[in-house]
């Protein structure tokens, strides 16, 4: 007869699960702050060019992007064919590129806004008169820093 029982061989105590919903959170938490949401979506054909020199962007934040390119399918029969201009989710002219980086640049904090870089996603098919049209736009507003977007490749295959 003894006071004291025998402990079971091979028994597991039970997981508890009352820090679970603090996990969960947590979880939730992280990813909403660190989740980026879409811009906007791309209203135009957009077909890079091939170019063999080409140098990477490094921060994301400091670059304001400008697509050109013939509207898609489904925005075709009310733009047409021509290659159009798209800033965040809408079709604009030329003479409206000059306003929408000012404006982009006041969104921006101050010790960024000297150090932005505009990036022209153009279709290789886009007239170079829509192009120039844009820079001269650019160079009005002070906007001097521009890139243009391409694909790594020969830039001879952009001739076919």
């Amino acid at each position: 007869m003894s006071k004291f029982a025998k402990k079971k061989d091979g028994e597991l105590p039970a997981v508890s699960t009352a820090s679970l919903p603090d996990i969960v959170f947590m979880l939730l938490f992280f990813f909403m702050t660190v989740t980026v949401m879409k811009d906007s979506s791309l209203k135009v054909e957009n077909t890079l060019p091939n170019a063999s020199e080409i140098k990477k962007l490094e921060k994301k934040d400091r670059v304001i992007y400008i697509y050109v390119g013939k509207p898609t399918p489904e925005f075709a029969s009310k733009f047409g064919s021509e290659p159009k201009i798209q800033l965040n989710d809408k079709f604009a002219g030329p003479s409206e590129v000059g306003d929408y980086i000012l404006m982009e640049r006041a969104k921006k904090s101050q010790d960024l806004q000297n150090v932005l870089t505009t990036a022209l996603k153009v279709d290789k098919n886009a007239n170079m008169g829509l192009i120039s049209d844009i820079k001269q736009e650019l160079r009005e507003v002070n906007a001097l820093k521009v890139n243009y977007t391409t694909y790594d490749g020969d830039a001879f295959n952009n001739l076919q």
